[in-house]
């Protein structure tokens, strides 16, 4: 049976991505495919990565081939590029950075910064370019988190070079100011120093940059969610009802102003000794998925409350830099797939583009 590669390509676009549930849809601007006789070379751009799955998809591929009388002989997986999105109305995407997510808790205490700063490594992981700021003015976590020291460089004295750490370009007011110093500022002066640590650092090239939000829903956090240009927001709680209540106030803050909430992190889901191994749910269960279930959001997944979590981002090396291929990092890469996949399924921004010209 003589097949060509138009038709392998109609095939193969009917296969069902392992990560996403939906079709790979292949064109020849997202594939390459070489046929020598009956064996095939594919390279295939996905949106997302693949996560950790492509066994399972080459099992797919070779199943649809099969009919054709085709075998696989090399499959190589590129990432296409991420795609800028549109944010809230009055606001443009700022031009080195294609998506800003804020990642945000309602209150302190929950492991947002923890589960911010390994969001960030899980995407790097997965072949972004991400930079991570922290937007906690009062209480600044990052240079801890990300092992930095040091302030950020200034070429022209106007604007900042980022700090990096474990890959991502990072910044904070922790950078600028004295380790033991408290920032004894009020609100305005909190603003405008968030205003200039976004857009005054010259991110290089991102397609996304976390913001470790403040906590709570006070002025500072609102205004975060109105004047930066979001792409989405990331809700990040704990299951107990106090942590839930604080977390269901700040999904409505992002809801007010018209920022999409991509989904829900439930951290310190359940506790794990680090002698017997026992397994105890000491917050409760299920807030956080019950919560997503309840405002019809993503779950994102859950992370235990474990000594290793907490030892290894304190030490300036979190998990997924630690232990890229521990169990723990793949709950947070699994995390971060879901994030990017509901990402590239937004609407895209049209703001820079410019309308086409009718003739009448």
């Amino acid at each position: 049976m003589s097949v060509n590669l138009e038709q392998v390509r109609a095939v193969l676009a009917q296969v069902i991505d392992p990560n996403s549930g939906a079709p790979l849809g292949l064109t020849p601007k997202n594939s390459e495919l070489v046929l020598n006789e009956s064996e095939l070379s594919l390279t295939l751009a996905l949106g997302q990565g693949l996560h950790n799955r492509q066994t399972e998809l080459r099992k797919r591929i070779e199943a649809a081939l099969a009919p054709q009388g085709l075998n696989l002989k090399d499959l190589r997986i590129t990432r296409a590029a991420v795609a800028t999105h549109a944010v809230q109305q009055g606001l443009k995407p700022l031009p080195s950075v294609r998506n800003i997510i804020a990642v945000a808790s309602g209150k302190g205490g929950v492991g947002k910064s923890t589960s911010a700063v390994n969001l960030a490594l899980a995407l790097s992981a997965q072949g972004a370019r991400v930079g991570l700021l922290d937007a906690d003015i009062y209480g600044p976590s990052v240079p801890m988190m990300l092992g930095l020291s040091g302030r950020p460089k200034s070429q022209d004295g106007k604007t900042m070079e980022p700090l990096i750490g474990h890959g991502l370009q990072a910044n904070s007011i922790g950078f600028l100011i004295d380790p033991d110093s408290p920032a004894i500022w009020r609100g305005p002066m909190v603003t405008q120093a968030l205003e200039q640590l976004l857009r005054q650092t010259n991110w290089d090239n991102l397609d996304y940059l976390i913001v470790d939000m403040p906590p709570g829903t006070g002025d500072i956090a609102l205004t975060m969610a109105q004047k930066v240009p979001l792409t989405g927001a990331v809700i990040v709680t704990t299951p107990q009802d106090l942590a839930l209540a604080d977390a269901r106030r700040a999904l409505r803050m992002f809801q007010k102003v018209n920022v999409p909430v991509l989904g829900v992190i439930e951290n310190m889901s359940v506790h794990i000794c680090s002698n017997c191994g026992h397994a105890e749910p000491i917050f409760g269960q299920d807030g956080g998925r019950n919560m997503a279930a309840e405002f019809n959001l993503a779950w994102l997944g859950a992370l235990p409350l474990v000594m290793d979590i907490r030892t290894q981002t304190e030490s300036g090396t979190p998990t997924v830099a630690a232990d890229p291929a521990g169990k723990y990092a793949a709950l947070y890469l699994d995390i971060a797939h879901k994030v990017a996949t509901i990402v590239a399924d937004l609407p895209r921004d049209t703001a820079g583009q410019v309308p086409p010209i009718v003739k009448h």
